[in-house]
């Protein structure tokens, strides 16, 4: 009889802890945040019409940037092109910011800031996108020494990939 009682007890017990793991769980899902990073930066130099390279090939893209790092005058601005990526439902917009520290005229070190919006949703690869810097203020830089590119959801770091000498 004893052993029927502790049985009767047991039984009661399990379906008891089921139910509260149960709502454990369903509580722990929703809290899930978006988190994100920023995979990989790839700066370029502009020629005088805008462009990155003359042709698809990365060989020759690469052959192009090496002319136009020899040919200060042939340039025109950069382009970073940032390879990033998120995983959950954003809470607040995306945006996306590389900032930049240069030299220019009398040596005195300068910092320009570039920021662009993003769509929600990284996708299984990830998304590339590109900030430009031209015309005036590309002038005013001067040559950079640094880069930080981040990757923001509202007001949280999400990611983040720096230049070797930022």
């Amino acid at each position: 009889m004893l052993r029927l009682l502790g049985n009767s007890v047991r039984d009661k017990r399990q379906p008891f802890a089921c139910l509260s793991f149960l709502v454990l769980l369903a509580l722990t899902l929703p809290c899930a945040a978006a988190t994100g990073r920023v995979i990989k930066v790839l700066p370029f130099y502009l020629d005088l019409k805008g462009r990155h390279s003359l042709s698809p090939s990365l060989y020759e893209r690469d052959l192009y940037q090496a002319y136009l790092l020899q040919n200060p005058e042939k340039r025109s601005g950069m382009m970073y092109d940032v390879h990033w990526k998120t995983k959950g439902t954003a809470d607040a917009p995306l945006r996306l910011q590389v900032e930049l520290r240069g030299i220019a005229e009398g040596n005195l070190p300068k910092q320009i800031v570039l920021e662009k919006a993003l769509p929600s949703g990284g996708g299984w690869f990830g998304h590339w996108t590109g900030l430009t810097l031209s015309g005036e203020k590309y002038k005013q830089l001067g040559q950079v020494t640094g880069w930080r590119a981040t990757l923001w959801e509202g007001d949280r770091l999400l990611g983040e990939e720096r230049s070797f000498l930022w």
